[in-house]
């Protein structure tokens, strides 16, 4: 790999490194910035789902709940409760505009963990070539090129919530109305589990250090691109789960962080079984959603 850039010469020089307090040597480490902007991201991400699910303009909580701990736990007991819901064929710009945060702050708090194996690999390598005097790009450039990928998601979800709201296709937990499109979204979600385009995309993000090998870019433009890149493949490894939430409800925060975990697992290195087997639920889940509805139909 070529010669690395960086918008600090100090931080790659070891004299002057030696020079500099413990604790101001510490952040200047790559690994040590990457680990820290996922932990602040995530933790933002889930501080904002949670004023969101608490203080939605007109939510009807429980009287009985007071303070924001109790509307947080009823809310996750109760995700009906965090939103008021939209009459049929109300969407206004404020409500797109409070959903489309809510969609970034869901991708915050769901994704950036899944893509920290990403994000702290480059920061190693960039960690060992500044150790070699080479000069370095911040990995929070990397990190900003994965994010804009999932906000371009956030507003491709806020405009498809937009739609199914002004249909009347969403219920006050903006859920889709009744088990059959649930249904048919799990069947969905889980038939993608066994795609060859999702095992591909999910090889690139458990295995970025082989992708760093072969793309590595010195500049930072070429680094951002880098983490669109890997946003890219991470979308396309995920867009099917994160559909889910139009399942289950946008708002359901239970869900959220299950999802969250369940493609964390995927992205650590957990082997196809794993993957498979999770397909496996979806698919039997959906069956039954699908099998509830029409029952619920069938003339007897």
């Amino acid at each position: 790999m070529s010669q690395m850039a960086s918008g600090d010469p100090q931080v790659n020089d070891p004299q002057a490194n030696a020079a500099m307090p413990g604790a101001i040597r510490l952040f200047a480490r790559p690994k040590v910035i990457a680990i820290a902007c996922v932990i602040a991201l995530c933790a933002l991400g889930w501080a904002a789902l949670a004023l969101i699910v608490t203080g939605a303009p007109g939510a009807t909580f429980d009287p009985s709940t007071s303070g924001l701990l109790p509307r947080l736990v009823d809310a996750l007991c109760n995700p009906a409760h965090a939103h008021p819901g939209l009459p049929a064929g109300a969407w206004t710009v404020v409500d797109a505009a409070l959903a489309f945060l809510m969609w970034c702050a869901m991708a915050l708090a769901m994704m950036l963990p899944t893509a920290a194996p990403m994000i702290t690999t480059y920061a190693e390598i960039a960690e060992t070539a500044a150790r070699k005097g080479e000069r370095i790009v911040s990995p929070l450039v990397i990190a900003g090129g994965y994010a804009a990928v999932w906000i371009g998601f956030a507003a491709a979800a806020t405009a498809l919530q937009g739609g199914l709201a002004r249909a009347g296709l969403l219920d006050p937990a903006f859920a889709a109305t009744g088990p059959l499109p649930s249904g048919a979204l799990f069947v969905l979600a889980g038939l993608y589990q066994f795609s060859s385009l999702k095992h591909a995309c999910l090889t690139q993000c458990q295995q970025p250090f082989p992708f760093f090998f072969r793309n590595w870019q010195t500049a930072p433009a070429g680094v951002f691109r880098l983490g669109l890149r890997q946003g890219l493949y991470c979308l396309c490894c995920c867009w099917a789960m994160m559909l889910l939430m139009f399942a289950v409800g946008v708002m359901n925060v239970v869900w959220m962080a299950g999802l969250g975990i369940i493609m964390a697992i995927e992205k650590i290195g957990a082997t196809t079984r794993f993957t498979k087997l999770i397909g496996v639920a979806m698919i039997a889940a959906g069956v039954v959603l699908i099998a509830r509805a029409v029952a619920a139909q069938a003339p007897f």
